[in-house]
């Protein structure tokens, strides 16, 4: 989805009024929410509460177990723009590293931010190097190898290790 963010799933109903139990990425984006969007549909948050590992939402155009369970196991969105104002100081989108130039610590430009891959361990940087001879060079997004991220100079900075660019 464009322009939107993941920041939660509803797993299940809670109760009979309609209730959804709620896993989420973090408490504080989905505090400040007030609307959302479930499956193309824009639903506005009228009660939150947070119970063992979940959050208990009621959503106000759903008032009972039947309509909610058209929305079981569907992601729940929120703007970008909005998620953003949500992010601490050190905090940022792993969409907003795609474009960043990347240096090692002694300050010599390697390339630049391709693209962001999962993995089960850490992320991986893609990254296009100066030299295109050598191909895209495959960086665990992890924090001995990659010390210093600055959104707002757009350049990362990584610590090599030896055999971790192709032309060292």
């Amino acid at each position: 989805m464009n322009g939107l963010i993941s920041i939660g799933k509803i797993i299940n109903f809670h109760g009979i009024a309609g209730e959804a139990r709620v896993g989420y990425s973090s408490a504080a984006r989905l505090e400040g929410a007030k609307k959302v969007k479930v499956k193309g549909r824009e639903l506005t948050i009228e009660k939150l509460r947070f119970h063992k590992n979940f959050a208990i939402v009621k959503f106000a155009e759903i008032s009972d177990i039947n309509e909610l369970l058209n929305y079981k196991g569907q992601s729940i969105y929120l703007e970008k723009e909005k998620v953003k104002e949500t992010l601490e100081e050190e905090e940022y989108l792993i969409d907003d590293l795609v474009g960043l130039n990347v240096f090692d610590d002694k300050d010599d430009f390697i390339g630049t931010v391709e693209s962001v891959a999962k993995s089960a361990g850490n992320d991986i940087l893609s990254i296009k190097p100066q030299d295109e001879r050598y191909g895209n060079v495959l960086i665990p997004f992890a924090a001995e190898l990659v010390p210093v991220v600055d959104i707002k100079a757009k350049k990362i900075i990584i610590k090599p290790i030896k055999g971790l660019l192709p032309w060292d």
